[in-house]
């Protein structure tokens, strides 16, 4: 059977989620990890420059929450992806890429043509290794969102890290 999207000599593998120290930007609390292959690591250089790029970006305000994932996609490409909550359960996510030479870290909005009905055709959300640290998130939210929502609460909630095969 042809599967549409997914080429023949595709093989799907593992991925790592990895926990790094969370980032706190402009009063928000986001828990940060890399996505990476086995052995092949986010460089550190590009770590710290997607942690600068947030931090001075206006994407988050004062006692939002969230998460961020740096997933390196090959050799040279990145995705950067921050999820804050919003509206009690939603999550309201930007992207980001860096691929190559880049010296920074720049928008990803593809666009997309409409259909000559005027409906919008689907567009990429996450990939299934990225699904994966968010449905830990989503879990982990809904468990803080079901307490009182104090100090000891939001320290359970930023202790809760996925770091696992996906």
């Amino acid at each position: 059977m042809r599967l549409n999207g997914v080429p023949d000599d595709y093989r799907h593998y593992a991925k790592q989620a990895v926990p790094m120290a969370p980032l706190e930007a402009g009063g928000a609390v986001l828990k940060f990890y890399h996505l990476e292959k086995p052995g092949e690591p986010v460089p550190p250089a590009l770590a710290e420059q997607a942690r600068d790029w947030l931090e001075a970006r206006r994407l988050f305000e004062a006692g939002d929450c969230g998460f961020v994932i740096l997933h390196r996609c090959g050799a040279d490409f990145h995705f950067l992806l921050p999820a804050i909550w919003r509206g009690a359960n939603e999550a309201w996510e930007a992207v980001a890429y860096h691929h190559g030479d880049m010296t920074d870290f720049a928008r990803f909005d593809p666009a997309y043509p409409s259909p000559g009905d005027g409906e919008a055709p689907p567009r990429p959300t996450f990939c299934v290794w990225e699904l994966a640290i968010v449905a830990h998130e989503a879990l982990s939210w809904s468990r803080f969102l079901a307490t009182e929502r104090g100090a000891d609460a939001l320290a359970t909630w930023r202790g809760d890290l996925l770091a696992a095969a996906v």
